[in-house]
């Protein structure tokens, strides 16, 4: 009974972390420069990609709590001594930090600008900073992600 459940926790890990990480290159390396490229409209393309990185990034929440829990179900706690589950720990991390403190400082700046980032104002400039902070874990997260794609989530014989 215990090797069934041990199978089914481990697709169902499997099918978790391709929904992560595959949502997060599709939408951020895929969709959201099309848009970019193809809307007129920069400001439309901007609340397209933020809904969708929105979405993706609870998703991803989602997924790595689920991740998360299992692991530690797993291994408990000695799991933190490799590399794998301390990965994942931060690829949530980072998650949390954008869901929950940069997106919705982006959102509040695009509200007091009505909709219309006017280059070289102090909401253009802040929203900047914070785009580009929000971009760099976006980055990490998905290089990350690749790690635990390419690698796995179990370790091997040996590690």
């Amino acid at each position: 009974m215990r090797a069934r459940v041990s199978a089914l926790i481990t697709g169902l890990q499997s099918l978790a972390l391709t929904l992560w990480v595959g949502s997060m290159w599709a939408v951020g390396y895929l969709v959201a420069p099309v848009l970019f490229e193809s809307l007129p409209d920069p400001m439309k393309a901007g609340a397209i990609a933020a809904r969708l990185f929105r979405i993706t990034g609870y998703l991803g929440l989602a997924c790595g709590l689920f991740l998360l829990a299992t692991q530690l179900y797993r291994e408990g706690f000695r799991g933190f001594r490799r590399w794998r589950l301390p990965v994942l720990g931060v690829m949530v991390a980072i998650g949390l930090v954008g869901q929950l403190g940069l997106m919705p400082a982006m959102h509040r700046l695009r509200v007091l600008a009505d909709g219309r980032l006017v280059s070289g104002t102090a909401i253009a400039r802040h929203f900047g900073v914070l785009h580009g902070i929000a971009s760099t874990l976006f980055l990490a997260d998905s290089l990350l992600g690749l790690l635990l794609v390419t690698c796995g989530l179990w370790a091997s014989s040996g590690e």
